[in-house]
C-alpha cells in the first residue's frame, strides 16, 4: 500500500510458498501482546474494529546469499574462471579477504547476493524506508486495490517518549505514566475516528483511493523488500545504533526495530561478512 494520500501500486500477489528455495523466517520485536484490541480488552479481534500493536514483523521470504558469494566475486579479478572454485570451498579459510574488502571499501563483491523480506510496519516507517533506493526493490500493499485492515501502531510502554536537547545533539528519555496514557488514548481515539470515516465513505460508494486519504500514518502496511548485503549494510549503518559504529546514528526507534530483525537473519546467512561489518565500524563498503 502506498501512503493513503499518495499513489497506488501494482495489484497484490500471493506470498511465495515456504519451500526449500523459499525459506520463511519470521521474527517480531514484541511477541507478547503484539496486537491488542483496546475496545475489547482480552477478547479476540473483531472484524472492522481497530486493533493496536507495537511490534514490527520481518520474514525472510527467499535468499541467495552466503559468504562464498563475496569470495568468488572478488577473486575473479586475479583468478578469472578459476574463481568458480570458491563456490564449493569453505569461506572460513578466506575470512581475511572479506575483512580486507570491508576495511578498504571494495564494495562490489558484496552485491552478488540477494535477500527478499516481507515486512509489516506502520506507514511512517515505510516512508523512511523508501528513502533507501540504491540496491533496493519494493512492492507495497495498495490502498487502491483492497480495503485496508484497521491495524494501527501504539507505542509500547518501553518506547521512550520525550526528546531532550537540540537538533543534532539530542536524546530520548522515558515518558511519565501520564504521558504514556495520553499517547495511548489519544492515538486510539484518533484511529477509531479516522477508520470510521473511511468505512462510512466506502459504504457510501466512494472509491478506495479517495477514502484512504482519511487514514493516518500509524496504519500498518506490508511490503516485499529485496536487497543485497551492501545495500543492507548501508541501511543498517544509518537506521540502527550500535556500540561498534564509528559514525553515530540517530534513527527513529520503529525503523530501528525493523533493521534489528533484518540484521539477525542476514547475520545467520553471511556470518563472516557480518563480523567484518562490525569489526570495521559498521560502515558499508
Amino acid at each position: 500500500m502506498r501512503h493513503p494520500s499518495g499513489g497506488g501500486g501494482g495489484p497484490p500477489h500471493p506470498r511465495p510458498p515456504a519451500s526449500a528455495s523459499h525459506r520463511v523466517w519470521r521474527a517480531s520485536a514484541r511477541r507478547v501482546g503484539a496486537c491488542r484490541d483496546l475496545s475489547h480488552p482480552g477478547g479476540p479481534p473483531v472484524s472492522d474494529t481497530p486493533r493496536f500493536r507495537s511490534d514490527m514483523t520481518v520474514e525472510l521470504v527467499k535468499h541467495s546469499a552466503s559468504d562464498s558469494d563475496v569470495l568468488w566475486a572478488a577473486r575473479v579479478s586475479t583468478a578469472g574462471e578459476q574463481s568458480l572454485e570458491e563456490v564449493s570451498k569453505d569461506p572460513e579459510r578466506s575470512k581475511g579477504l572479506i575483512n580486507y574488502l570491508m576495511r578498504d571499501r571494495h564494495g562490489s563483491p558484496f552485491e552478488h547476493n540477494s535477500m527478499t523480506f516481507f515486512i509489516s510496519a506502520p506507514l511512517f516507517v515505510f516512508r523512511e524506508f523508501h528513502r533507501h533506493r540504491v540496491g533496493w526493490s519494493y512492492n507495497e500493499e495498495s490502498g487502491r486495490y483492497r480495503r485496508l485492515d484497521p491495524v494501527f501502531y501504539v507505542p509500547a510502554e518501553e518506547r521512550k517518549l520525550v526528546q531532550q536537547g537540540r537538533p543534532g545533539k539530542y536524546e530520548f528519555v522515558a515518558g511519565t505514566p501520564e504521558q504514556y496514557k495520553l499517547v495511548s488514548e489519544a492515538m486510539a481515539d484518533s484511529y477509531r475516528q479516522s477508520y470510521a470515516a473511511y468505512q462510512e465513505m466506502l459504504e457510501a460508494g466512494v472509491a478506495r483511493e479517495v477514502a484512504r486519504a482519511t487514514l493516518p500514518v500509524g496504519l500498518y502496511s506490508s511490503m516485499y523488500a529485496t536487497c543485497n548485503a551492501r545495500s543492507l549494510m548501508h541501511f543498517l549503518g544509518l537506521r540502527t545504533q550500535h556500540e561498534q559504529a564509528k559514525v553515530p546514528s540517530f534513527p527513529q526507534r520503529e525503523i530501528e526495530m525493523v533493521g534489528e530483525l533484518m540484521e539477525q537473519r542476514w547475520a545467520s546467512l553471511m556470518p563472516l561478512t557480518h563480523a567484518a561489518f562490525n569489526a570495521n565500524g559498521r560502515i558499508a563498503p
